[in-house]
């Protein structure tokens, strides 16, 4: 080490954050490099990116900031957030996150740097918290069946209609009826998803449904404005014109209320943003949704299902994967990507903590708020638009501003989107000193009324808010995980005890393919629960917002600069959801230019599952484009069907790199050749952590594309969720950008329609991405990019000599990710790609991406984020796999007598005194040193995914059947 001092500019560049998040130091990197024989990492993406498509100068988003610096810069956009107190509704309320939850969930890697449990056996905790999400859901909305969590209320409806029309014996219907009082942004949502599947909306009071031919219809309960009443008629009129009745609900007043469900609902779903999750400016907040047993197989989204495993005992799986995007591609029932987990995860643990008596008790006290205003307007003679309510009251007036004005006066949002109303809606952190100044903005000071004359005057005089008929009797949350943990203590340790059964980035590196599972730095996190970010409601005055306005617009401008495009939204909540909103704004430039014919997409067979899905929500028609023996894009195929499809074509999806891994040279060719045919290019941004600071999608060549910020701009994956989807586009497609209903957004569409519930989706995650670019600033973004390729060479490099890596590039080298073929291997020896996935599992790590985008294949993506021990350290596992595999091929070890048949093995298998296989129990646990250090024990056997699907369950079983597992 030299001792010569260092200027003060060369230690504040050691203080820097870009080597915190690249795992490599520059040591490592030179191993790395000589290992794969490249002379530098300049050289090696010389040797790796077609030189036509790299950048000819540099990113502009700036030099990156310490952790300190880019922690103060955002603290201080973030006051300038005015934080009313909220009393807007529409979906959205303060709430109180329980600490115990916030601490150790939201702000816990071992919660939200989980990936989607498609290894349920290393996944059996956040499945768990899942299937008791699942459970509130089917109590509270009196339905079968429940998924595990949508994206938002919104979006939801929009999927509820979805359903209502490939269910519905109404088969020539194609209107769908929305009553007038439904949530303003559902509607939008909703009539935006309409028009591309080219139903029609029918709009009016709830009672006229029946009227209508309808396949389905849409209803609000309690209604946007505050109302309760009785929808069991109308659903049964609807119903009986064979119709299919959604019922959008709030989860808290369900407590209180008669369930949907028990009126006869078909559907019903909403946000359980107020089970103890910040209104974050809009999300992310997961959604529920139940429906009947009989449609489980039309059901939107994710649904956790109890299956066993190889030992007889319960296990819980993702259950009837089959009518997932991901399998069914086109003829899938929605394009759904990302589920938002973590959120359902905390709002299940909201009910677990508090249970069945804790939430009567904060519903009650909402609704006793309620009351009491309503008194109090009473008295005074002020007129209300209902005397049935839950938590809203909508005060009619002349004077609507005056009121507005003296409310914000004392730092208080009303509604204010109403005629000649206001809406006032009370949530579990309303207090008697809000009561007090409510009545001051609405009665004016010195009214003489008190909370407490009121309160008493509420009690004598049974004021029947809440009407008899429709007061919940039904119990709810029985089943025992929501009656025993209710001290802090006890809670503490059941978030432990599920923790600990799931594999996250906190143990090991999970080398995905395509999904870019890279360091969630802490300070990334941090500003995600600051008050300032978390406690604004969506829809508040935008001179309120004014730093997240500000975060947003610089967010978007850097993300501008490295996509290559000219402009940017931010409402899509999710990558499949951006490239809904992406082909939407392709399909309405079309129709702009009056070539509304244009209606078939152009894919390659390599594609992800959510690119055909999302085509076919605007109602494209899917070509498959052939790839080649090399795994690119067959161009002779691409210009035949190109020509073949004519001035129908509306555009093409390509992914770049290729899903295989590699940059193809002919990605400028094949955006002229769609150009030519008059189509735009969809870039799928799922391979965009192989772009940033090399090339990108604007430069390359295509119109429009996703950004996965939950991949390659660091939000975590959260178990599922949450995401983010933005779009970039290209100058002529801007104008075609999703605007919102309720808030006017200054960037898009002017006429076009939302597609998420909040303008500006789930912004409370977007200060991730934004301390993630602000800390590594253009020089650490591309040394991010180059150290992905680098990584993803060395491990190619390492497992070259034991296993086939299925394509490459120029001069041999692959892009940031691998995919090893172990078909050959399955053809000799018999152990399959599930095998391998699941004895990796014993050596401590989560699979790779399995099957995709080549059936019997691994792809593996090591990111940038993963040090050189950490590469090694999978290596060897992989390595050893191999030595595995041998020893069945060459039949020292039986067939399915061998620890890759049996993996993974757990606790129990080794404890068991039956042990009777031919290997030892230190070969099962223990099969490498390194193993032994940092041993992950799977606490379930291989599940069983036939028997769950054929014996579908996804509510919660006794808890005599978890202790089974323990024993």
């Amino acid at each position: 080490m030299s001792n010569t001092p260092l200027s003060l500019t060369e230690l504040e560049q050691r203080n820097d954050f870009i080597g915190r998040h690249i795992g490599p130091d520059e040591n490592e990197m030179q191993v790395m490099l000589d290992t794969i024989d490249a002379e530098s990492l300049d050289a090696l993406i010389q040797e790796t990116v077609p030189a036509g498509i790299l950048l000819p100068e540099p990113l502009k988003v700036g030099e990156g900031a310490t952790e300190v610096d880019a922690l103060a810069e955002l603290k201080a956009v973030a006051k300038k957030n005015k934080i009313n107190r909220s009393f807007i509704g529409m979906g959205y309320y303060d709430t109180h996150v329980p600490n115990v939850i916030l601490r150790n969930v939201l702000e816990n890697p071992g919660w939200y740097t989980a990936y989607t449990p498609y290894q349920p056996e290393i996944a059996q905790g956040r499945l768990e918290a899942i299937l008791n999400f699942q459970q509130l859901t089917i109590d509270l909305t009196g339905l079968e069946l429940a998924s595990a969590s949508l994206l938002d209320e919104a979006t939801a409806a929009a999927e509820a209609m979805a359903l209502s029309k490939r269910v519905s014996k109404n088969r020539k219907a194609s209107l769908y009826f929305i009553a007038d009082d439904v949530h303003p942004q559902t509607r939008d949502v909703v009539e935006t998803r309409a028009e591309m599947f080219g139903f029609g909306i029918i709009t009016g009071p709830a009672e006229e449904a029946a009227e209508h031919d309808v396949f389905g219809a849409l209803l609000q309960y309690p209604t946007t404005t505050g109302e309760i009443k009785d929808i069991s008629a109308i659903i049964a009129a609807v119903q009986a014109k064979k119709g299919i009745v959604s019922v959008a609900a709030d989860l808290m007043s369900l407590v209180l209320l008669r369930s949907p469900g028990e009126m006869g609902a078909d559907v019903v779903f909403g946000s359980a943003q107020r089970f103890g999750v910040p209104m974050g400016y809009g999300g992310p907040h997961a959604a529920f949704f139940a429906t009947r047993d009989a449609y489980k197989r039309s059901l939107p989204g994710r649904i956790i299902g109890v299956s066993k495993d190889t030992r007889g005992r319960p296990a819980l799986r993702m259950a009837l994967q089959t009518r997932e995007q991901h399998i069914r591609r086109e003829k899938a029932n929605s394009n759904i990507c990302t589920a938002q987990v973590l959120l359902a995860n905390m709002a299940s643990f909201y009910a677990v903590y508090h249970g069945p008596q804790g939430l009567r008790t904060i519903a009650q006290r909402i609704h006793r708020f309620a009351d009491i205003f309503a008194r109090a307007l009473a008295v005074k003679e002020v007129g209300t638009l209902h005397n049935t309510y839950f938590d809203t009251i909508t005060v009619q007036t002349d004077n609507k501003q005056a009121i507005l004005d003296a409310a914000y006066a004392k730092g208080i949002n009303l509604r204010a989107d109403l005629e000649n109303a206001v809406g006032v809606s009370f949530d579990e952190t309303t207090t008697r000193q809000d009561i007090e100044q409510l009545l001051d903005v609405f009665l004016s000071e010195g009214h003489g009324l008190s909370v407490e004359k009121l309160d008493a005057e509420v009690t004598t005089q049974a004021i029947e808010s809440i009407p008899n008929d429709l007061q919940r009797t039904s119990d709810f949350l029985t089943h025992e995980v929501f009656n025993q943990y209710h001290s802090e203590t006890e809670m503490l340790r059941y978030i432990k005890s599920l923790e600990n059964k799931d594999l996250a980035l906190n143990h090991s590196m999970i080398s995905l393919g395509s999904c870019t599972m890279k360091l969630n730095a802490t300070a990334e996190m941090i500003p995600v629960t600051w008050p300032e970010f978390g406690g604004l409601h969506p829809f508040a005055p935008l001179d309120q917002a004014a730093g997240y306005q500000e975060m947003i617009s610089e967010l978007s401008d850097w993300l501008i600069n490295i996509t290559g495009y000219d402009n940017l939204s931010m409402q899509p909540n999710s990558g499949a959801q951006g490239e809904y909103a992406g082909l939407l704004a392709i399909q309405r430039y079309h129709e702009s230019r009056g070539e509304g014919h244009r209606n078939v997409c152009l894919i390659p067979s390599s594609a992800h599952g959510t690119n055909p899905a999302s085509a076919q929500m605007v109602s494209l028609k899917v070509v498959v484009v052939n790839c080649d023996s090399d795994g690119n894009v067959d161009l002779n195929d691409l210009r035949a069907k190109a020509e073949e499809v004519g001035d129908n074509l509306s555009c093409a999806m390509i992914t770049y790199p290729s899903t295989h891994g590699v940059y193809e040279k002919t990605a400028r060719e094949i955006c002229d050749i769609i150009h030519q045919h008059g189509g735009q290019v969809y870039m799928d941004g799922a391979n965009m952590n192989a772009q940033v600071g090399i090339t990108s999608p604007g430069f390359i060549g295509s119109d429009v594309s996703h950004l996965n910020l939950h991949k390659t701009f660091c939000i975590p994956h959260g178990g599922g969720g949450p995401g983010m989807g933005p779009i970039g586009v290209k100058s002529h497609l801007a104008p075609f950008l999703p605007n919102h209903t309720v808030v006017n957004v200054d960037t898009a569409g002017e006429q076009c329609g939302a597609v998420s519930a909040a303008p500006w989706g789930s912004a409370s995650i977007l200060p991730i991405s934004y301390m993630y670019i602000k800390m590594m600033g253009s020089a650490g973004l591309r040394k991010a990019t180059e150290v992905a390729i680098l990584n993803a060479n060395y491990v190619a490099k390492k497992l070259s000599g034991h296993f086939e890596v299925l394509y490459t590039g120029a001069n041999g080298r692959v892009a940031h990710e691998c995919i090893i073929d172990l078909r050959p291997l399955k053809e000799a020896s018999g152990v399959t790609e599930m095998d391998v996935a699941k004895r990796l599992n014993d050596y401590g790590f989560h699979a790779p991406t399995m099957s995709f985008p080549v059936a019997g294949t691994l792809m593996i993506e090591p990111t940038e984020s993963e040090a050189l021990y950490e590469l090694d350290r999978f290596c060897e596992a992989m390595i050893s796999i191999r030595e595995e595999i041998a020893k069945v091929e060459s039949g020292e070890w039986d067939a399915t007598d061998n620890p890759l048949h049996n993996a993974p093995h757990t606790l129990a298998d080794i404890c068991d005194s039956d042990w009777n296989r031919s290997y030892d129990r230190n070969t099962a646990a223990y099969p490498v040193e390194a193993v032994a250090r940092n041993k992950f024990w799977p606490t379930v056997n291989r599940i069983d995914d036939v028997y769950g699907d054929r014996n579908l369950v996804c509510s919660c079983p006794d808890l005599d059947s978890y202790r089974d597992i323990a024993e």
